[in-house]
């Protein structure tokens, strides 16, 4: 727990030595003395320039799928920024309509899991080991598990309720909160790979969906408590977008890996299945019943689940 605390501190410190050494850069005052439609015009053209080159590279060296892989994680990972958004107007919501939005998630993710993951996982390893695939599959779900298992060993156990809570009272336990999302997001982003490294559009669009509406209240969760704590609010809200830009990490790890070794693709299904049900069970469910108010969170389960069930079936 010691050792987890100071790396809180040492994150945070980098962050916060890190935006100092911008903020001296003189290419960034040189940024801040254009006009304002000047300065957004250029930081978009530099943008767009870097995505350019990351998506040539990846299209010459991997081919398509890899491509449309790492931009769907890249956009599921923008979404935590767009569930931050509603903290540069509020400090507090409504724990019923935060309760909903998790038990959403929660159903969306475990539609994804069931029908992007595990179903298609345990066709391709019954190609690649007939008979076998479910026990395939198992086994990785199992990996999966435990590897977030042992992370969260690491971390202390800080829920997502602290959007409307006092207990993430001190920067600290803010900043172990945050680093406890990017760890999860992790193996989030890699599930979209894995997924759109089957081959399989559609199972990739279904799940980095998923992700990306699972996203939109971890945001918040992350932005609120810090706005709260006297940080500027963009700040908070970059800060939130940040801890969802690990998701492209994971992702092209992911579609690369399982395009380069096929083989591995029920396992990895299995593997990233594994870590989502974990982070479901583990984590977002038992905040919505933590303080008895679970029936609103319940039937947003099930309207989540609904929803990508529907989806899964229009996309064929």
């Amino acid at each position: 727990m010691t050792s987890t605390r100071n790396l809180a501190d040492k994150f945070q410190h980098a962050i916060n030595a890190r935006i100092e050494q911008v903020k001296a850069n003189e290419h960034f005052l040189k940024l801040l003395a254009m006009p304002p439609l000047q300065r957004w015009l250029t930081v978009a053209g530099l943008f767009l320039l870097s995505q350019v080159v990351v998506f040539g590279l990846l299209y010459v060296i991997f081919g398509k799928i890899v491509v449309v892989g790492f931009l769907a994680s890249v956009l599921a990972g923008l979404a935590t920024g767009a569930g931050a958004l509603p903290a540069l107007f509020f400090t507090k919501i409504s724990k019923n309509l935060f309760n909903s939005m998790l038990g959403a998630a929660a159903g969306v993710m475990l539609a994804a899991t069931a029908f992007s993951l595990l179903v298609p996982g345990m066709a391709y390893g019954n190609l690649i080991w007939p008979g076998n695939g479910i026990y395939i599959v198992s086994l990785g779900m199992l990996v999966g598990a435990l590897f977030l298992h042992f992370a969260d060993r690491q971390l202390p156990h800080v829920h997502f309720d602290s959007v409307s809570d006092v207990h993430l009272n001190s920067l600290k336990k803010v900043w172990l909160f945050i680093i406890a999302i990017t760890i999860h997001n992790f193996p989030e982003g890699m599930s979209v790979g894995v997924s759109f490294g089957s081959g399989e559009m559609k199972n990739g669009i279904v799940l980095a969906i998923a992700i990306a509406l699972q996203n939109i209240p971890e945001g918040l969760a992350v932005a609120l408590p810090l706005v709260g704590l006297g940080y500027n609010k963009w700040r908070a809200v970059g800060i939130a977008t940040l801890t969802g830009l690990v998701e492209p990490v994971g992702g092209l790890l992911g579609v690369t890996m399982v395009t380069v070794f096929e083989p591995i693709l029920p396992i990895a299904m299995g593997f990233a299945a594994g870590a989502m049900l974990f982070v479901i069970s583990e984590e977002i469910i038992p905040e919505t019943h933590a303080n008895g108010r679970s029936r609103h969170a319940t039937f947003a389960l099930m309207i989540g689940f609904i929803i990508m069930m529907a989806l899964d079936n229009m996309l064929g």
